[in-house]
């Protein structure tokens, strides 16, 4: 078999080259074609001319069927099979089957997807065409579609003449045919998936401009421009080619030259120059103003040696120089020599009331204590004693004054007799704090009493100490708590408890055992939490009063129903706060003894109607424990049956149980407002 793909790009120049002969281009690649469906060895095809054109024709004619064929069956086999794995030889026929198949496969993924189908994926031109055909066309005849939808190999220029395959296409290409069928687009375009019509490719999206860096990729038809992102700047301006261009200010008239100045354009900018132009001995300023140059200063040595400079406007003079004194001397009356001066007697009290000693050609003052004299100012300076002897002259701090120096201490000391040293102060003779003092060296210290703290503003004031509104006051009382200037007492309930001999928590008072209940005689005292009960019973019909809390079964008769009730009922009483955990066992019963084979059971036949409470059986008998939260003081009267089968005989025994739920110890919550 022939090459898998043969590039049709040097066809035309071989067509253009090549003398008419009798048999036309158009029978040549029908022989082609024919003989490619014939699956015939194209290489080595029969020749029906001998014009070397005419064969190029035959062999890519006849390869383009072949081609054609093996791709659709790619497609055919991606459609049926959905799979490609049975084309794994690596045959050039087998590459180009597989290839399609594969694309195929990729286009029905896209469709499965709901992706678009004209997707930019750079999966070859051939590989894109297939793929969007198979996505576009769902039914099983888009085969058709993708045979025709092959690669323009030939990548004709972009208004290239094709006319000698173009009635191959019969005029249904938008832009070109490359013969047999196919349809390519201009450069800057793409084939839509119906193989006929031309989209633009947005080279921007794909990454295919050569835009440089700092420039915007912006697409248009058939191709793209580049415009920079950044602007020139002031001064310049874009041109077409993309470049920046510096703007001439003073043609375009957009300058703020005065009308005294002339614009020059500079790169970017401009310069206003002025048009007056200034003469000799002169410099212009910002404004075009003349300013006379002073050349006695800007020059070095403008005159010669022995003349002095002086300046004239817009140039200077010299003249000779005359006799000039030296400082302390003056010249004589008659103008011929220098004489000293006497300063001390001059009109200027040049030493200032310290002593004043004439010198030839100057002075000299005799300084008092505190001061030196000043060769340079020749005046008397005071001398700071502090800043020449640091540390030397005062204990703490030195101020200096005209002629001496002061000490001074800072605050906790006083200065002492000597004035130099400081002594402590006691600042607690001026009773500072508002309880006790402590005096310190060099300050002093507040503190407070018991119960009293140091206030933070002043750090001198004591402040009642709030031990109830404290992050642990909550716990000092067990019920209240009461604050008192420098301390706190605990209280309790009005009734019902009495506080305990540690002052802060709360014990129940036992009405029962202090004789302070209200019960009657025939009554009995039972203390609960913050209270107490007054208690009795009476026994029912056919039972007898045995002890203070029991009642036997009397000795059955005729009677068919007194061998079903209950052989003892017993009474009794419990108490407990609110919100113990439940599954808490508050009440065990069971017989004195087992015995092997016992058959035991344990309910309560009344007083559970909110169903607080719950039975469940244990080897010596049944428990009672909580079987839900009970947040509120209440009492429940609860019948606990036991029913004991031993040795084929069931005996029953009642427990009635009276469950007193007090409330916790209560707790009032600390409010300053109501102490």
């Amino acid at each position: 078999m022939a090459p898998c793909v043969v590039l049709l790009c040097s066809l035309f120049g071989v067509l253009l080259g090549q003398g008419v002969e009798q048999i036309s281009i158009e029978d040549c690649c029908k022989d082609g074609q024919k003989r490619g469906n014939d699956n015939e060895e194209c290489a080595s095809l029969p020749l029906i001319s001998g014009s070397n054109t005419c064969r190029i024709v035959q062999e890519q004619c006849c390869i383009t069927v072949l081609e054609d064929n093996m791709c659709t069956t790619g497609i055919n086999m991606a459609k049926d099979q959905g799979a490609c794995e049975s084309l794994f030889t690596n045959t050039c026929e087998t590459k180009t089957t597989k290839m399609c198949c594969d694309c195929c496969l990729l286009g029905k993924a896209t469709q499965e997807q709901g992706l678009p189908c004209d997707h930019n994926l750079s999966v070859g031109y051939q590989c894109g065409l297939v793929s969007r055909a198979c996505c576009v066309d769902g039914a099983p005849d888009n085969q058709t579609t993708a045979k025709t939808e092959l690669p323009n190999k030939d990548e004709t220029s972009d208004s290239g003449d094709n006319s000698v395959l173009s009635d191959q296409c019969k005029g249904k290409c938008a832009h070109n045919c490359v013969g047999n069928g196919t349809c390519s687009c201009f450069k800057g375009y793409k084939l839509k998936p119906d193989g006929k019509s031309c989209e633009d490719i947005n080279e921007c999206l794909l990454g295919a401009s050569n835009c440089r860096g700092g420039e915007r990729c912006i697409n248009t038809e058939g191709s793209f421009r580049c415009q920079r992102e950044v602007s020139c700047g002031t001064g310049y301006e874009l041109t077409d080619n993309n470049n920046c261009k510096d703007i001439d200010e003073c043609e375009s008239g957009i300058h703020n030259c005065g009308p005294e100045f002339e614009c020059q354009n500079t790169q970017g900018s401009f310069r206003c120059l002025p048009k007056v132009k200034c003469g000799a001995g002169f410099i212009q300023d910002a404004l075009g103003n003349c300013i006379d140059i002073n050349e006695c200063v800007s020059q070095t040595g403008p005159c010669n040696r022995g003349q002095i400079c002086i300046n004239t406007v817009g140039s200077y003079i010299c003249q000779r120089n005359s006799v000039n004194c030296g400082r302390g001397y003056h010249l004589n009356e008659e103008g011929t020599r220098c004489v000293d001066i006497d300063e001390c007697k001059g009109p200027e009290k040049v030493c200032a009331g310290h002593g004043c000693i004439n010198l030839i050609g100057s002075y000299r003052c005799e300084c008092e204590t505190g001061y030196i004299f000043n060769s340079i100012s020749r005046v008397c300076e005071d001398i700071n004693e502090c800043r020449h002897y640091p540390g030397r002259l005062c204990a703490h701090k030195c101020e200096n004054t005209l002629g001496s120096y002061q000490c001074s201490c800072t605050t906790g000391f006083k200065l002492a007799a000597d004035g130099r040293n400081c002594d402590d102060l006691n600042e607690c003779e001026s009773n500072p704090c508002s309880q006790e003092c402590a005096n310190v060296y060099g300050s002093y210290q507040c503190y407070c009493r018991r119960g009293y703290q140091l206030s933070d503003i002043d750090g001198m004031t004591c402040e009642d100490i709030d031990e109830c509104a404290l992050p642990t006051g909550g716990h000092i009382c067990s019920y209240r708590c009461h604050n008192t200037p420098g301390s706190f007492h605990c209280s309790c309930p009005v009734s019902g408890y009495t506080l305990a001999p540690n002052g802060r928590s709360c014990q129940d008072i036992d009405e029962c055992v202090t004789g302070t209940h209200t019960c009657t005689v025939n009554q009995s005292c039972f203390n609960v939490q913050g209270g107490f009960r007054c208690l009795s019973f009476e026994c029912p019909n056919n039972y007898r009063r045995v002890g203070e809390t029991r009642c036997e079964r009397l000795l059955c008769n005729d009677s068919v129903d007194c061998p079903a009730m209950p052989l003892r009922i017993t009474y009794y009483y419990l108490t407990f706060p609110t919100n113990i955990p439940v599954f808490t066992n508050i009440f065990r019963m069971g017989p004195s003894h087992t015995v092997a084979g016992d058959d035991i059971q344990i309910v309560i036949t009344s007083g559970n109607e909110g169903g607080f409470f719950k039975t469940e059986r244990v080897p010596t008998g049944g428990v009672m424990s909580v079987a839900k939260l009970i947040n509120q003081p209440q009492d429940f009267e609860l019948s606990l049956e036991l029913r004991l089968r031993r040795y084929g005989t069931l005996s029953t025994y009642l427990s009635k149980v009276l469950v007193f739920v007090t409330q916790e110890e209560p707790r009032v919550p600390y409010n300053p407002l109501l102490e």
